[in-house]
């Protein structure tokens, strides 16, 4: 009996300093949650961002140039285990079918997504530049030259 008091404790305690599997790497990406927009001559762009629970976040982006809606995309942050994907579903794009990218590098004030397989773009950063702005940079290659567009933000009050 005593035997097994003392292989139940020893098992009871390996089990507990294990380390949990899962770690929440969401929760290093809180300063993309609020309302962002850009406006210039070339129209308004809205990005929006909230944390649905510890493994998902939701956005959605709109571009506006008067009363014309020229493109919206539903996007979903999510973790999987250890990886951390970017999902975004634009309408009239890819069949209406969301693209996945993966979170390859992820600094305190930078997040980049990755999908090479992808057509444009390949890459998607958010560099974090104040606690009220942000830039976001797609780039690629578009019809066989290498192309880049970049979105500074400020936060909605």
């Amino acid at each position: 009996m005593k035997k097994t008091i003392v292989l139940f404790v020893i098992a009871m305690a390996s089990f507990s300093c294990k380390k949990e599997s899962k770690e929440n790497k969401l929760k290093t990406m809180d300063w993309l949650v609020g309302n962002w927009e850009n406006k210039s001559e070339f129209g308004d762009m809205q990005e929006n961002w909230e944390k649905v629970n510890d493994s998902v976040y939701n956005g959605y982006s709109y571009f506006i140039k008067g009363k014309d809606t020229l493109h919206s995309e539903t996007i979903a942050l999510q973790q999987k285990e250890d990886q951390v994907l970017y999902v975004p579903t634009v309408k009239g794009q890819n069949n209406d079918q969301p693209v996945v990218f993966l979170l390859t590098k992820q600094t305190p004030k930078q997040l980049v997504f990755e999908n090479p397989n992808h057509d444009y773009p390949k890459k998607i950063v958010y560099n974090q530049i104040t606690s009220d702005s942000l830039v976001a940079v797609i780039s690629g290659t578009q019809q066989g030259k290498a192309s880049s567009d970049s979105f500074p933000m400020k936060k909605k009050k």
